[in-house]
């Protein structure tokens, strides 16, 4: 790294400049920078100053820029990164008066600080490398600069730059890359960005698959509901403008009368939207990754065949999906199968309550069979939301007020749902 050839071995603010005029035929040495500045072990890119930026936190103050400053300024190339010039910098800060720093520093601050430093080059060189990189894609670099990125997000450096080379690069180095580090323990921590940029490239496959008709497949829901022609994209939604017709308010009924279940599923029907990030849930359940990639190989009901799951489950299996069986034979693959059936069939019923809750004015077209129907699917976790709202909205009619008061006094129904019962 020390002996970078310019303006690769600038620390400057001059140095991205510089390399944003450099055409891509240079990709052979920005490969040599990403060798040069690869760790040999995992990093973390740490802000040298975080430190510093709480303690001046609350503050006005120009003294934490000025403190920064002073870095690149006794160490403006690569050649200058020395212990004994990170010692001058500190000495800097303590008579600026920097609340991290002792007077005089000592050895455990230098090092430190040099460490974060010469992190923190690393990290801006690779970004910058991989970033002339992704300009001259398929000038034949790419297998070494798929390795290369594929090892930085190893290490956790440079990691979103490094990603965004592998999705440039595309099929196959790109996407191998990708498919191993979805894999990788060492990557956990980015995994599920590592998964959502390979999705992108898959997506055109699956996109290719929808739009073969499922003519041959065995379907895994009722005529009645595969021929509904809202799809999954819009989370089988009705439009809002549809009229209230006797026909329409018969469709909808056909399709609740289809999909109510028998008895209580084993994994109630997660809502549409997921709002854990609301309820405290720092990270996405997995079964949204799962829904992406099965809404993109099943647009419509049409498309919801034994075929299709078994191929969504291997896809699963293939992006690393946490839950997902690697192979669809067996009990793990019939229960995934069930499950999912279950799911989506309930996502189209919680839409057409939603219809007939929010669109349908006429109580005698829906109060003969909806309550009765809504009341099962809450009980039973299947559409509770969307079930429960449309008793409440026709909470006039007395058989809807009876089922409200049914479901908010049962102590076996879990307590969220007798909750939505009392609102």
């Amino acid at each position: 790294m020390r002996e970078l050839p310019p303006p690769w071995n600038d620390l400057t603010h001059r140095r991205r400049p510089a390399l944003a005029e450099l055409p891509p035929t240079h990709a052979e040495q920005a490969l040599e920078v990403l060798r040069a500045s690869l760790p040999e072990h995992r990093h973390s890119a740490h802000d040298c100053d975080e430190a510093l930026r709480d303690a001046y936190d609350e503050r006005d103050d120009h003294t934490l820029d000025e403190a920064d400053a002073w870095l690149p300024r006794l160490m403006p190339t690569t050649a200058d990164v020395t212990l004994e010039r990170v010692s001058q910098v500190l000495v800097k800060w303590s008579e600026l008066g920097i609340p991290t720093v002792s007077s005089p520093p000592t050895r455990e601050q230098i090092r430190t600080t040099a460490a974060e430093w010469a992190t923190s080059v690393r990290q801006a060189l690779a970004s910058d490398a991989f970033a002339l990189l992704e300009r001259g894609t398929h000038l034949g670099h790419d297998a070494e600069a798929a390795r290369l990125a594929k090892a930085y997000v190893r290490v956790g450096l440079a990691v979103e730059p490094a990603v965004r080379l592998l999705l440039a690069l595309g099929r196959p180095y790109g996407e191998d890359a990708l498919l191993d580090l979805v894999h990788d323990d060492e990557v956990r921590d980015f995994r599920p960005y590592v998964r959502s940029r390979l999705l992108l490239l898959r997506r055109p496959r699956y996109e290719a698959r929808a739009q073969k008709p499922a003519s041959g497949e065995e379907p895994l829901l009722s005529p009645v509901v595969r021929e509904l022609p809202y799809g999954w994209a819009a989370g089988f939604q009705w439009p809002a403008d549809l009229p209230a017709t006797e026909e329409n308010v018969a469709r909808a009924r056909a399709i609740l009368l289809a999909c109510r279940p028998a008895q209580s599923v084993p994994d109630p029907v997660p809502a549409p939207a997921w709002s854990g990030r609301e309820s405290g849930d720092e990270e996405p359940p997995a079964w949204l990754e799962v829904r992406e990639i099965m809404r993109n190989l099943m647009p419509y009901a049409a498309h919801v065949t034994r075929e299709r799951m078994f191929e969504a489950m291997r896809e699963c299996a293939l992006l690393g999906i946490p839950g997902a069986p690697p192979e669809p034979d067996g009990e793990q693959g019939a229960r995934f199968v069930r499950q999912w059936a279950t799911w989506i069939g309930g996502w189209i019923a919680g839409a057409v309550f939603t219809w007939v809750g929010l669109y349908v004015d006429d109580e005698a077209l829906v109060t003969r069979w909806a309550m009765e129907l809504a009341e099962r699917y809450a009980r039973c976790g299947v559409a509770v939301e969307q079930a429960v709202m449309t008793l409440h909205r026709y909470g006039t009619v007395t058989l809807s007020r009876e089922a409200l008061a049914r479901i908010a006094a049962d102590d076996t129904l879990p307590p969220q749902v007798r909750e939505l019962a009392t609102r």
